[in-house]
């Protein structure tokens, strides 16, 4: 039996000190948030007609801004992490600029971009095609904001991967794509899955980009983050058990994906295959 990885490094006793404090304020805010919920009425407050609503918008245009993510940040994330010529330099730079954008600045960009009065929104609408104020600008505003998570940790993994297996697979005849396929894939299933849950748990909890560029409009635009901030004026209870609904879907999603070993299982095959070829 194989002892686990790391078993012999000594970690420093102080560094628990720093790390309890990291995780103390992580854990307060979200005990503070729980402390304020009406559990009594909370099935209630949750089960609201706009919630309700809210809550069903944010999953779909959450789920379809994750599909666009991966069908083009997949791509992205293997070009940035197999070429590293000056020319990609600015790409992963430009990549990467939503991560440190104002949600709120990156909505003001994608209005101005496919806007009514937007250079290519203008051009959209002589063929009847108005983005903004809508649910497709919700999804465009996900994408986004979501898009660097999955490309940052899927390129992540490409480049912590041992490329010798993608070299025998490729002198034994085959070709690029079923290389990226049947080997680099399957060996960074782990960082891929852990990708597009961040990309999807970002999506889920968008705000500032999504009022900004695609507006309040129940049934249309009002995702739940959007109901909670509206909410918590005139019915703060119900901001509070929304609120925790979003951080119990959250942690769940979160929880699910670490505890399933079908990534990792899959990537030990794919190297125990490649070894005994």
């Amino acid at each position: 039996m194989r002892p686990p990885p790391n078993h012999h490094l000594a970690v420093p006793r102080w560094l628990l000190a720093p790390a309890l404090l990291g995780v103390a304020l992580i854990a307060l805010p979200v005990i503070g948030l729980a402390t304020q919920v009406p559990w009594d009425r909370f099935g209630a407050l949750i089960s609201s007609e706009s919630a309700l609503a809210a809550l069903r918008l944010s999953v779909v245009t959450a789920s379809v801004s994750t599909v666009i993510v991966v069908a083009l940040g997949v791509p992205l994330a293997v070009l940035l992490a197999r070429f590293a010529g000056r020319w990609w330099r600015p790409v992963r730079a430009l990549v990467l600029v939503p991560l440190v954008l104002p949600p709120v600045v990156g909505g003001l960009a994608l209005l101005y971009t496919f806007g009514r009065r937007g250079f290519m929104g203008e051009t959209l609408r002589v063929f009847g095609i108005d983005i903004a104020f809508s649910t497709t600008a919700v999804v465009l505003a996900q994408v986004f904001v979501s898009m660097p998570f999955l490309v940052l940790s899927l390129e992540g993994a490409l480049r912590g991967m041992d490329q010798r297996y993608e070299a025998v697979a490729a002198t034994l005849g085959a070709r690029p794509g079923t290389v990226l396929r049947r080997v680099t894939l399957p060996m960074v299933l782990p960082g891929l899955v852990s990708g597009v849950v961040l990309a999807f748990a970002r999506a889920l909890g968008e705000f500032g980009a999504t009022i900004t560029f695609a507006g309040s409009l129940q049934g249309r635009t009002r995702t739940l983050p959007l109901e909670i901030y509206l909410k918590r004026v005139d019915d703060p209870d119900a901001a509070v058990a929304l609120s925790m609904l979003l951080v119990v879907v959250a942690v769940v999603i979160v929880v699910a994906v670490h505890r399933s070993p079908a990534g990792r299982g899959r990537a030990v095959r794919v190297k125990e295959e490649a070894e005994t070829r």
